[in-house]
């Protein structure tokens, strides 16, 4: 009974504290124009997606399977904008198709719009984090090739995926030789897909967490807010793909450009998720560099320590 009653007190306490750091956090995101923010991340993403997954496809379609490759990317495409990820494979896959006739040129310019999203970004998680005059500070070369840092890791990531997807179908060919029946489990199925997928999604979460911000951030705060950002937008992602598949009137109003918008709306959506991500560690870290609680709100306490 006296544990019952520890656990009320405490749950009394905590359950106060936790909705007013929601509240402020919610607060300050609309402080920084949060959702101005992210439609310009969720704009810059769409600009970005399709020329990063072709210049992608068409690096590593040297060194792995096409069909492959392609399958593993509908799936990542699909985590990204589901409802109508189709149209963007379509676009990445006539992009592949002209791999022969892009050249050096056509790298470059796809390098360069595939960079969009990564420097959008990184200016609106230097205004969440209060933090304009460091971000002016940083080297100019370390903001030049961070995008293209990302971009590399993405790349490394998928082609491991399209291994692993490569070489498990294989061993499943193999078995049907040796055995006459197929293995279980054989090959690489969308749910297993899918976990790989927000496995990805949490390691980007949590490596944008920590590194695109000028202001330093524990790895621990970068991880757990990677985690809940992944997780938060797992659960949108299947709403979204309900209300677009079901009772979405997009289509009726906007006729041929829906996909269009319909995409740029999940991607606001996704860059809402990952900005309120950011607004929450910066509010940690904030109180964190004044030795406050994490419950207590600075504008009403003194400071006790200065930056």
């Amino acid at each position: 009974m006296l544990q019952v009653r520890k656990s009320q007190r405490v749950m009394f306490v905590l359950l106060p504290r936790t909705g007013a750091f929601l509240w402020r956090v919610l607060a300050n995101f609309m402080r920084n124009r949060g959702i101005l923010l992210a439609g310009g991340v969720g704009y810059n993403i769409l600009l970005s997606i399709v020329p990063l997954f072709a210049l992608l496809a068409v690096l590593l379609t040297q060194i792995v399977d096409e069909a492959v490759l392609l399958e593993v990317l509908r799936v990542q495409v699909d985590h990204l904008a589901p409802a109508h990820a189709e149209g963007l494979m379509e676009a990445v896959s006539t992009l592949l198709a002209s791999r022969d006739v892009i050249g050096l040129f056509g790298i470059l310019v796809l390098l360069v719009f595939s960079s969009f999203a990564f420097r959008m970004l990184e200016d609106a998680l230097a205004i969440i984090f209060h933090a304009p005059e460091a971000h002016q500070k940083r080297s100019v070369w370390v903001s030049v090739l961070l995008p293209y840092l990302f971009m590399l890791v993405l790349g490394a990531g998928l082609a491991a995926l399209t291994l692993m997807a490569t070489l498990a179908e294989a061993i499943g060919t193999l078995w049907r030789a040796v055995l006459g029946r197929d293995m279980p489990l054989a090959g690489l199925s969308d749910p297993l897909l899918n976990l790989f997928s927000f496995i990805g999604v949490f390691l980007l979460f949590s490596a944008i967490y920590k590194v695109l911000p000028v202001v330093k951030v524990q790895l621990r705060r970068a991880v757990v807010g990677g985690l809940v950002a992944a997780l938060l937008w797992e659960g949108v992602r299947f709403l979204l793909m309900f209300y677009f598949d079901t009772i979405s009137l997009v289509n009726v109003v906007y006729g041929s450009i829906a996909t269009i918008i319909v995409v740029l709306l999940t991607l606001e959506v996704g860059a809402i998720i990952l900005l309120l991500g950011a607004q929450v560690i910066a509010d940690l870290e904030h109180n964190a560099r004044r030795g406050l609680p994490w419950y207590v709100d600075p504008r009403r306490e003194p400071i006790t320590h200065v930056d």
